[in-house]
């Protein structure tokens, strides 16, 4: 049985904006799906909700919100060379990531403490700290609400790329994920390449004998130094992609730039430090009335406060405007605006 309510949304998104939906349902089990389908068929707007990390929710919500609620891990299958991990899509991200690294089913250790749901996680196709999660992935199960079916979906079908995937390019409401399954190697080899984990003590004196569980440990060291906790000051994470660029444009804004950060993509372009940019143009630290600029990571919009998503909207554009004046890149912003 489905029950429809309305529901204050402001605890339901890290940023903490203040939203309301109109009509909320909670999908708990995939034997909810086809009574989910008919409902869904009764609005004109459905928005599939997970852990709210990733989303900028308009004041009053139109649509019918399906907040994902599904719990469950389990090991599907054993190889010699792997461990097949299913999870389904409401658990908590980062507790999973914690509970992998106990089991020793190794391989998301670099994904450690980013806010969300695993449901969502292929939708952006997390990544940090030289891990995507595409990378892991073996395949992923969704359910089409409008056309009342399940699909499994390998790598190939979910076109991942940086940052994005199939389903940032569907239509809102359409795809429900339900459950997501991982291929972790059994010939794990610690990913140390970026400076922050390669500097940090423990991991540093460690050297390739680091484990699973100090790379896990350090991550969320770093991540707790550098980014504000939601729970305490209202976060969306990294709120703007960092912009590739082609070799050409590179040389050139690293001549004009010396101190350019950028790191060599394997098909010869750089990804800028999109936070590097923002922190240039001396946005690190200030506020726009309720909303602000992290005064740690400048990569980072934060809510002081009692914003909406029209705040938030007004500081981003400000932001992409003085960085596309003064270095000519053009921000893209990762959380998705709901209305």
């Amino acid at each position: 049985m489905l029950h429809v309510i309305s529901q204050d949304l402001s605890s339901f998104n890290t940023l903490g904006l203040r939203s309301n939906a109109s009509a909320l349902v909670r999908y708990e089990h995939a034997g909810q799906l086809p009574a989910l389908s008919q409902l869904a068929q009764t609005y004109k707007k459905v928005f599939v909700l997970g852990g709210g990390s990733n989303v900028v929710l308009a004041p009053d919500l139109s649509a019918l919100v399906v907040k994902v609620e599904s719990r469950g891990v389990r090991l599907v299958a054993e190889s010699s060379d792997a461990w097949l991990v299913e999870a389904q899509a409401g658990e908590n991200w980062h507790e999973f990531v914690g509970s992998c690294v106990d089991k020793g089913w190794l391989g998301l250790e670099n994904l450690a403490l980013i806010p969300g749901t695993v449901g969502a996680a292929p939708v952006q196709n997390i990544g940090a700290y030289g891990v995507e999660l595409e990378q892991r992935i073996q395949s992923v199960t969704a359910w089409n609400l409008q056309e009342c079916r399940l699909v499994e979906m390998n790598v190939e079908a979910c076109r991942f790329s940086y940052r994005d995937s199939f389903f940032k390019h569907e239509p809102m409401g359409r795809w429900l994920i339900t459950a997501v399954r991982f291929r972790l190697p059994k010939a794990w080899k610690a990913v140390l390449g970026y400076p922050d984990l390669r500097q940090h003590a423990i991991l540093a004196a460690a050297g390739e004998d680091a484990t699973a569980r100090q790379v896990f440990d350090a991550v969320c060291e770093i991540r707790r130094r550098k980014l504000p906790d939601p729970a305490v000051l209202g976060n969306a994470g990294s709120f703007f992609k960092n912009p590739v660029v082609s070799p050409a444009r590179y040389e050139a804004l690293h001549k004009a730039h010396e101190q350019l950060v950028a790191y060599p993509q394997d098909n010869g372009d750089y990804k800028l430090a999109a936070g590097w940019l923002i922190d240039q143009a001396g946005w690190k630290g200030r506020r726009m009335g309720p909303v602000g600029v992290h005064d740690r990571q400048a990569l980072v919009l934060v809510n002081h406060g009692g914003a909406t998503a029209q705040d938030i909207a007004q500081l981003a554009q400000t932001i992409r405007v003085d960085v596309a004046a003064r270095f000519d890149v053009v921000l893209e912003q990762e959380p998705v605006a709901i209305a």
